[in-house]
């Protein structure tokens, strides 16, 4: 397959995919129903774009078995967003710009909608003819992402902070676990389905994770500037809702500072891995300008 070098025809090839295999393996008709309204229903699959554009830089082989493999990643991202919505945690009633899932199908369909795509995100990461020990690797950098130790453990770190005071350390804790671990996976995903060395691989992931604080800055200020429109999802809740959010704690100036640090950090990185491998990284500037106000 030739190479596909901009975020717009990354995002078509795994709406495409998407759209063609998410059913394969739901044997029940209404829980297919749920998975795929909210998997389907948009997004700007920046985790799994992340994912292949990073693989591509090092190998130009792009097989349907590294586009399953890469797309897990956007299952599991849905998963998170469709529980994050449920009633017992932060009770939202839009996503995407559509009703979320327990308001079209119940909360109950919706955390089961949720543990579907969990569970098929890591079928698709083991059911392929990528090498076992490619595979093996995937499976437990996957599963720490999205574990106890990474989004969970953010997750819950969210949940015991909305009635405190957090610090800015403490705030950039929760959000690397919270946000910055699956972009991070995200993007050591392609150097290790590439096969890199480990030396690559710790800068993909440093890069993984200035991108994930970027990321997370940038969704709390759109909160307090942004629209609904724009955000596919109610704004100005977080601060109605007296969350820690970074325009809390650094007000608009400041966060937009915040921002424009971690985004001269990614950009730091990026130069790091060309002199590392000698390749050019140019496509990531494409996910750095997702950044705009």
């Amino acid at each position: 397959m030739k190479i596909i070098n901009n975020i717009d025809s990354l995002q078509s090839l795994i709406n495409n995919y998407l759209v063609a295999n998410i059913s394969n393996d739901i044997s029940q008709d209404t829980l297919n129903d749920s998975m795929s309204y909210s998997l389907l229903a948009g997004g700007k699959r920046l985790r799994p774009s992340l994912t292949l554009a990073t693989f591509q830089i090092f190998n130009d082989q792009l097989s349907d078995d590294v586009i399953k493999a890469a797309c897990a990643v956007e299952l599991l991202h849905t998963y998170s967003l469709i529980h994050d919505d449920l009633p017992a945690m932060d009770n939202d009633d839009l996503r995407r710009g559509v009703a979320t899932n327990h308001v079209k199908f119940g909360a109950g369909m919706a955390t089961l909608a949720g543990d579907g795509l969990l569970t098929l995100a890591f079928q698709w990461v083991a059911d392929n003819q990528l090498d076992d020990h490619i595979v093996r690797q995937l499976v437990i950098e996957f599963s720490k992402a999205a574990g106890p130790a990474g989004m969970v453990a953010g997750q819950a770190a969210d949940i015991l902070g909305e009635h405190q005071q957090l610090t800015i350390n403490q705030l950039q804790v929760l959000h690397s676990n919270k946000t910055g671990a699956l972009l991070r996976y995200a993007t050591i995903a392609g150097g290790i389905i590439a096969d890199v060395d480990q030396n690559t691989l710790k800068l993909l992931a440093k890069f993984g994770e200035i991108f994930g604080l970027a990321f997370q800055i940038y969704d709390d200020l759109m909160d307090v500037i942004g629209t609904t429109a724009q955000m596919g999802k109610q704004v100005h809740k977080d601060h109605d809702e007296h969350k820690n959010t970074y325009p809390e704690l650094l007000g608009i100036d400041g966060t937009k500072k915040a921002l424009s640090r971690a985004l001269g950090d990614a950009v730091g990185t990026k130069e790091e891995l060309i002199k590392q491998t000698g390749r050019s990284f140019d496509i990531y500037d494409q996910f750095l300008n997702y950044f705009k106000f």
